[in-house]
């Protein structure tokens, strides 16, 4: 857990552990300390750090799963903002609060998928 603790910000990547082992020595470690509640698994090589709940004691991000995916598409080198339903609710155009975490990716198209339970972060590009 000590080059877990070392990593600054909530996100870990599988790539900042890689020089410690071999990718099935990483993900054996990484298997065992999300099993063992000190990180919680939201996509293909992210994770994010996590604190027990205090309603049920499984595991929680200590962070909303929109901060950490902001966060970790800015460990990625994406250049993000907010999508549109977030960003009109943020800018008082619009009163309904978005349901989904959107976030716009400036042209680049996002196949990552975050997930946290039933909640995924949606990417657009162009358009939005």
């Amino acid at each position: 857990m000590c080059a877990i603790a070392v990593v600054n910000g909530e996100i870990i990547l599988r790539a900042d552990l890689s020089g410690l082992g071999s990718a099935s020595q990483v993900g054996r470690v990484l298997r065992k300390v999300v099993a063992a509640g000190q990180l919680v698994r939201l996509g293909y090589g992210t994770y994010a750090k996590a604190q027990p709940s205090p309603l049920s004691g499984k595991p929680i991000p200590r962070q909303p799963l929109e901060a950490l995916a902001w966060e970790a598409m800015e460990r990625l080198g994406v250049e993000v903002s907010l999508g549109k339903a977030m960003a009109d609710y943020a800018a008082g155009r619009n009163h309904q609060i978005p349901m989904r975490t959107s976030l716009h990716t400036a042209g680049r198209c996002i196949s990552r998928q975050l997930r946290l339970g039933l909640r995924t972060v949606t990417y657009t590009h162009d358009g939005r």
